[in-house]
């Protein structure tokens, strides 16, 4: 059983702040046999996530504390690559702001204001 309170967090967060890359995920998946993606990730300020999208699934985004941006990209091809913003979803649930759906496709990232615990699940095993 895993217990999602404020001392795993603060492990999570501890964790982040020795990483490089300052985020730091867990893997909720019970069994190997468990095909479905679903995980804790913390994140602080100055992480980078490069704008990225998944072609098979959607993504639902739960915020279960701190503050960011989930930035939703559309794409313009021309002679390079360019991606336009169209949408910034406020994730904070001291706000009353607590989640996102990000449809299936959709290129996306997230902008952290404060450090965040987010859950994340999408369908399908890992690739």
């Amino acid at each position: 059983m895993i217990q999602i309170d404020q001392e795993l967090l603060n492990s999570l967060f501890a964790q982040a702040k020795e990483n490089s890359r300052l985020r730091m995920n867990m893997d909720m998946r019970t069994s190997s046999e468990d095909t479905s993606q679903r995980m804790l990730n913390a994140l602080l300020p100055g992480t980078e996530v490069p704008i990225h999208r998944h072609e098979e699934t959607s993504e639902s985004v739960i915020c279960l504390c701190g503050k960011l941006y989930e930035i939703i990209y559309e794409e313009s091809v021309a002679k390079e690559t360019i991606f336009k913003e169209v949408a910034r979803i406020l994730l904070c649930p001291a706000e009353g702001k607590h989640g996102c759906q990000v449809p299936k496709g959709a290129w996306h990232t997230i902008e952290v204001l404060e450090p965040s615990v987010i859950f994340e699940a999408k369908d399908g095993a890992y690739k």
